[in-house]
């Protein structure tokens, strides 16, 4: 038995290593991992990194729930509040906007050896890890407590089926998706 628990999480291992593979493979080819890609997207001028973000979401969304639905993936939401995504997405639009690039098209540039990915990203990422965990016993008590709603799903405080919450998040993403497409 314990042998085929470890055999399963390495399949899930190797399964989510290739899908990362693929998937920065993709953020490439989609050109997404060029800082001029990113700051037109941040100038509202190109949204190429908006069109590829969003069609990942709904394949994602999608199909991490078929993978659960078969018994090939299990789902463990993480507890969260509203103090850590507050705190969460301020460190990475600050981080975003002054480098330009989040942490998948970070690793991608780096990839593919763009200097600026290499050194100003790669350096910023470990600098702000060092002073998150420096300051995280303080702010885990404080910050980080605020709204806390553990690990809730938002179909469980629905209480509805996971399947509705998937796919009318895919509707209405492919919505914005096509709204993009005619108007801009």
């Amino acid at each position: 038995m314990l042998h085929q628990i470890h055999e399963r999480q390495r399949l899930q291992l190797l399964i989510g290593f290739l899908i990362g593979v693929i998937f920065g493979f993709l953020l490439h080819k989609g050109g997404i991992t060029r800082y001029d890609v990113i700051i037109g997207q941040l100038l509202l001028e190109d949204f190429t990194v908006l069109k590829i973000m969003i069609t990942a979401i709904i394949t994602g969304k999608l199909g991490i729930h078929v993978m659960a639905h078969l018994g090939i993936a299990e789902l463990h939401p993480k507890p969260g509040s509203i103090g850590s995504s507050i705190l969460g997405g301020l460190i990475f639009g600050i981080g975003f906007g002054l480098l330009g690039y989040c942490p998948g098209t970070i690793a991608g540039a780096v990839g593919q050896g763009s200097g600026d990915a290499i050194f100003g990203g790669i350096g910023g990422i470990i600098v702000g890890m060092t002073f998150f965990a420096g300051f995280y016993p303080r702010l885990a008590h404080t910050v980080l407590a605020v709204g806390n709603f553990g690990e809730l799903t938002i179909p469980q405080k629905m209480n509805v089926s996971p399947w509705i919450i998937a796919i009318s998040v895919a509707v209405l993403l492919s919505l914005i998706l096509f709204l993009i497409h005619v108007y801009r």
